[in-house]
């Protein structure tokens, strides 16, 4: 007999059966920090991979595994704030409907005790930073708070998410990087950077086309809605210009045809991915959206060649 989880656990959970069996308590606050769906920190671990490899120091395995607890954490706490901010708003959306405090589940004190303990976790993390790298962290803050009233004043709140989303790239680069070449390459570094921020509107895009029907209705604001019929299109641009911003950082980094050649393969998987999308059908989306976690890992290995052929020169 196949076991279902209970109905408290969300339909695009990854580990419903895991989840499932967890007491309700645990279970709710796993899923409020979106522990059933790693592939939220993935996405927000990677960019800190691009900027510890670009640095050409080699593996950095111990820094990336603090990076990587830091990523599970703040992902989580950015998640229950967000759940915390949108609670009315998940209330109208079929899929957010079932989330712990938008369906009364957890309160609102227990959500934000749960995010403070998320908070001291990377806060442990932050102190492994060199002070440079906390700095440039601690930045971000302001973006991340900012992020969830997005949806209500634009039509690309994909866009600040792509900002928030890859503020890693700049910590990891500050890292290991700053200390290697000091302030050179900060011109190859912004390019990689937007270029992350143009591949989260591209793939977040993807995300929220699952919701387009219940965001209308609600008035909540994507680009999704925003291109309408021309989705598919503007998913390809989008795409299409984070190739172009990625090769363009690594050419400033590294002048050298080989150097551009370590991204066809990120490149072949977002080409793939535009290609099989179908946009109206909902279980093409969810599965390219999280397809992404693979360009990440392509691009990581794509850094980690320039960043150590650079250093070796």
């Amino acid at each position: 007999m196949t076991e279902t989880a209970p109905p408290s656990v969300v339909p695009d959970s990854e580990h419903r059966g895991l989840v499932g069996r967890l007491p309700q308590l645990p279970r709710d606050l796993a899923q409020l920090a979106r522990f059933d769906r790693p592939i939220g920190w993935w996405l927000l671990f990677w960019p800190c991979v691009f900027g510890v490899w670009l640095g050409g120091e080699g593996l950095q395995i111990w820094l990336l595994l603090w990076f990587l607890l830091g990523a599970i954490a703040m992902r989580g706490a950015g998640c229950v704030y967000n759940d915390i901010v949108d609670a009315d708003l998940d209330r109208k959306v079929t899929r957010t409907a079932a989330r712990p405090v938008a369906s009364g589940r957890v309160s609102k004190k227990v959500a934000w005790i749960w995010l403070v303990s998320l908070c001291l976790v990377g806060l442990i993390v932050l102190l492994q930073l060199r002070l440079e790298a906390q700095i440039v962290a601690l930045a971000s803050l302001a973006l991340v708070a900012a992020y969830p009233f997005m949806k209500r004043i634009t039509w690309w709140p994909q866009a600040w998410l792509g900002m928030v989303f890859n503020w890693g790239l700049l910590v990891g680069w500050s890292q290991i990087g700053l200390a290697s070449f000091g302030n050179h390459h900060w011109d190859a570094v912004a390019a990689l950077y937007a270029g992350c921020v143009t591949w989260v509107i591209g793939y977040d895009t993807i995300y929220a086309l699952q919701d387009r029907e219940d965001d209308a209705l609600v008035g909540i604001r994507s680009s999704a809605l925003r291109m309408g019929a021309k989705v598919h299109a503007g998913i390809a641009a989008f795409y299409a210009a984070t190739l172009a911003l990625w090769a363009t950082g690594v050419w400033l980094y590294r002048p050298d045809p080989l150097a551009v050649l370590a991204l066809v393969p990120v490149a072949l998987h977002l080409v793939w991915q535009v290609v099989t999308l179908n946009p109206q059908e909902p279980a093409y989306p969810r599965a390219h959206f999280r397809s992404n976690r693979w360009a990440g890992a392509r691009m990581a290995i794509a850094c980690f060649l320039v960043g150590n052929a650079h250093a070796g020169a």
